[in-house]
Formats: C-alpha cells, structure tokens, sequence
C-alpha cells in the first residue's frame, strides 16, 4: 500500500506543480514540493488534502490562528506544529479510526507557505519570500533559492535580522567566508521570520588622470594599484605620485586626505585623485 500511496501523491503532486507556482509568490516550486514532508505546518499556511478513491474528501484549506482546519468527517482537525508527513498520518487515523475508511490513504500537498518563511531581500537574483523546510533552513540554501547575490553589484555580506529569545537579532555574515577551505564563517541556520539583506557593493571614485574615470566596485582587499589597472591606468600626463585618497572617518564623518603606497588597500567610498605629472 506504501508504493500506491506514493505513487498517488506525486500524480497529485504533479497537478500543483503544473500550476504554475514560484518562490516569490510564497508557493513551493518542484523541488521544494519534493522536500515538503518535513514542512512544520503552522497558521497561514494552505494545503490540499485528497484520499485515494475518495473524491468527496478532497479539499482546500487554509489553517486558521490556532492552526486548525475543518475537515469532513472529522470536524476540527489540528495540524499546525506538526509536519506534512505526520499530518497526513493524523487525518488517515481519524478516517481509520472512525471507520470511515478501512485504509485510508491520505496525501497533502502544501500550495501556500505562509507560517514558516524568510524574506530575502535587496540585490539577489530573486528577492522575496520563501519557505523553510527542515533540513534545507541554511543561509546558502535559502541564498540559492533566491539566486544568489546579484553579480557586479550585491556586496558579499549579508545583514540577518529577526528574533531570537524574545529579543531582537542582528547579524552580517561574510556570505564568501562560508565556502572558504578554512570554513571561518558557519552556515547559518535560519529561523521562521528572519529577513536577509544584501546591500549594494562598496564603492570607490577616482578621478583625475586615469584613463576611466568615475565609480568602480570596490573588490575585497583591493590596493590602489589595483584600482588604476581597474581604471585603465594613467594617462600620458598621469603620475603615480602623489596620488591623493580622501577617506571619510565613519565615527565622526571628517574627511582626511592621505597619500598611500601602491600596494595600500583602498576603504569604501574612498576618493582617489591622480593628478597631472609636471614634467
């Protein structure tokens, strides 16, 4: 009976699937729906529910506040905190229990994840919201659903905001570091409400005599001559000394004009002028 149950629910599940369902939209695309048995259901949330052979029981339902549903035979049933898998065992007992059905078989698919989600936002491929299922509530499994982080734009941290013991939560994580070989950043692990951030890269402004003047990305650790390749280099009348940077203290917003070497590393918003050689 287990391969026919099985077999009974991927038919159904291939019916929502060809919907047209997304991730923006709070939906589970396929291979979210092939991971939902392990969705901790809660209030919000929508599921379809259909027994083999028994039509009259099919139903759509959103569950309430108290993470009820009103199901036919059964009355109120109570799925919120339990998962998919488990739900469907619940509603089967109750059939079999009722001898309503002697072996019922009872699937449930969830089309409308609204209790457990994160919302992904700023420069990622995808922003919005998307559904945590247990074992795929990662910082990098939640990023991959939402495309990643905008490429040439989107800066490598990520800003994790939320709840955590009543009190509220912050965090940046250097989304680069999690894949290092020396693992210095951990895979963080999301919780239902959370909010991700990904602002836009840091930037740095040279001006003067470079071939490309004008804003460029600010690359992790780059020196400032780096920065001039990136500029194209000086022109004929440019000179590499006494080339200025104008760098604004973030604490107490003075700008301080320095002179570093070549291979100093260059700080965000930093102004670069390359003036004009005099011979």
């Amino acid at each position: 009976m287990n391969w026919m149950r099985e077999l009974f629910k991927r038919a159904l599940m291939a019916v929502v699937c060809t919907v047209g369902v997304g991730a923006g939209t709070g939906l589970l695309t396929t291979a979210q729906a092939a991971e939902q048995n392990d969705y901790i259901l809660g209030p919000g949330d929508s599921v379809r529910i259909a027994v083999y052979q028994n039509p009259d029981l099919s139903l759509e339902a959103r569950l309430n506040e108290g993470g009820s549903i009103s199901y036919p035979l059964l009355g109120n049933v109570k799925l919120g905190g339990i998962s998919v898998s488990d739900a469907e065992k619940k509603i089967a007992s109750g059939l079999k229990d009722g001898n309503f059905i002697k072996q019922p078989q009872v699937s449930i698919l969830l089309i409308g994840a609204t209790a457990n989600q994160v919302s992904v936002l700023g420069l990622v491929g995808k922003p919005g919201r998307y559904p945590l299922v247990t074992g795929s509530n990662k910082l990098s499994e939640v990023m991959a659903m939402a495309g990643g982080i905008t490429q040439g734009a989107g800066s490598d941290i990520v800003v994790i905001s939320g709840v955590r013991e009543g009190k509220p939560f912050r965090k940046e994580v250097d989304f680069t570091k999690v894949f290092a070989t020396s693992g210095s950043e951990p895979d963080f692990l999301l919780q239902n409400g959370d909010t991700l951030f990904v602002d836009r890269a840091p930037q740095i402004y040279m001006y003067g005599e470079v071939q490309r003047s004008g804003a460029q990305i600010l690359l992790r650790d780059t020196t400032l001559l780096q920065a001039l390749a990136n500029a194209g280099g000086l022109t004929l009348r440019g000179t590499q000394r006494g080339i200025k940077v104008h760098r604004r203290n973030p604490e107490t917003g003075e700008v301080n004009i320095i002179e570093p070497g070549l291979n100093d590393k260059l700080m965000p918003n930093d102004i670069i002028y390359v003036k004009e050689s005099l011979f």
